[in-house]
């Protein structure tokens, strides 16, 4: 299988506004709401987020984290390797507040379902929503559901989504690609 093209950079900056305009209509300047981003990979769709939300709120104040799920994982003591976790910043309570969670793409569900339990270790929100560039929605583990979708992909399993970013591989680009692992 080749790789196949699925938002170039172009595209994939009109996602973000769209994205940014679906959440200021639910959540207007952000006074009782907050941005998550998931480590590692969602961190970099929600400095996007955020800072496109600024842009077009005229640097309005936003609570903005980042969520560290490594020892929440199901998965993390069957990788064989060491195990490095990344960093958890989140300066504001989230008692209360609406949390907008964000991850780059919604697969199995497992990765947003250990969010959940790490941020609940942090306070208890009044509503967790859940923002994802890509939704794979055919192979989900568990009832897990994006309410903030950038694109819905129908994939099969040998396939893989490749999200690239400028910051980390040089362009912004995302692609279907073969699961090689």
């Amino acid at each position: 299988m080749h790789p196949r093209l699925i938002l170039d950079s172009k595209k994939l900056d009109l996602t973000i506004t769209r994205l940014c305009h679906q959440l200021i209509e639910q959540h207007k300047e952000f006074t009782g709401a907050a941005i998550l981003g998931v480590q590692p990979r969602g961190v970099m769709l929600a400095d996007r987020i955020y800072t496109r939300l600024r842009e077009i709120l005229g640097n309005q104040h936003i609570d903005y984290g980042k969520l560290d799920i490594t020892f929440y994982r199901d998965d993390f003591r069957i990788k064989g390797k060491p195990i490095i976790a990344d960093e958890t910043n989140i300066n504001f309570s989230l008692e209360n507040k609406n949390i907008v969670l964000i991850d780059d793409v919604l697969y199995t569900g497992r990765t947003i379902r250990s969010a959940l339990d790490a941020l609940l270790d942090y306070g208890r929100p009044a509503d967790v929503e859940l923002l994802v560039l890509i939704d794979r929605r055919l192979h989900r583990h568990l009832p897990i559901q994006a309410k903030y979708v950038g694109r819905i992909i129908d994939s099969i399993t040998t396939e893989k989504v490749k999200v690239e970013w400028k910051e980390t591989d040089g362009e912004d680009k995302v692609w279907m690609i073969e699961d090689k692992d």
